[in-house]
């Protein structure tokens, strides 16, 4: 399938799951987490989950790395010019809801692109080869093309992959690994 029949699709899906589902899920996604090769890493980006769009609950994920002490990166997204800047989450940290429901912080030490070790990306569908589809504003392709090139990127899914995106591009940035409820891709 191609990206916008993938988009509708798993769209469709993920609204047909309960809020129930979605922390069930994202509790055995983030028990998954625990066990990949990534620990001996300082700085990690995650996504706030966008709860009205149905979004993997990200906030195991922040318990297990605040539990490590690993520093984490959360963005803050500038819609005119689509890019995000990054700042690390601390206790003192505001989070408000933007203008589209994003959770962001309201102010932080910025952290640049190059010091983020691991990427956690939210998207709608991926597939076997690493391929990745978001809501197609391209603000993860952006962000993730100014990262270093040994930044390990890591997409999580509510699904398990789809066969092939049959539009991919040359320029699309494919994942390292992908966690789903029930397995760990590798890419």
């Amino acid at each position: 399938m191609n990206k916008k029949q993938l988009r509708v699709e798993f769209k469709n899906r993920r609204n047909n799951l309960s809020s129930e589902q979605i922390d069930n899920y994202s509790l055995q996604i983030a028990n998954l987490v625990i066990n990949l090769p990534i620990w001996g890493y300082s700085f990690y980006h995650v996504f706030l989950s966008i709860k009205s769009l149905k979004e993997v609950n990200t906030e195991p994920i922040l318990a297990i790395l605040s539990g490590k002490d690993k520093n984490i990166i959360v963005s803050k997204t500038e819609f005119e010019a689509q890019t995000m800047s990054h700042v690390l989450l601390q206790d003192s940290t505001v989070l408000k809801l933007n203008s589209r429901n994003i959770p962001e912080p309201e102010n932080g030490i910025e952290i640049s692109n190059k010091q983020i070790e691991v990427v956690f990306i939210p998207l709608l569908a991926f597939d076997n080869l690493g391929n990745r589809i978001g809501y197609g504003k391209g603000f993860y392709d952006v962000f993730l093309k100014e990262c270093s090139k040994t930044t390990l990127k890591i997409g999580l899914s509510l699904f398990e992959a789809a066969d092939s995106i049959v539009d991919s591009q040359s320029h699309d940035i494919p994942l390292d690994y992908c966690i789903t409820p029930n397995k760990v891709y590798r890419f």
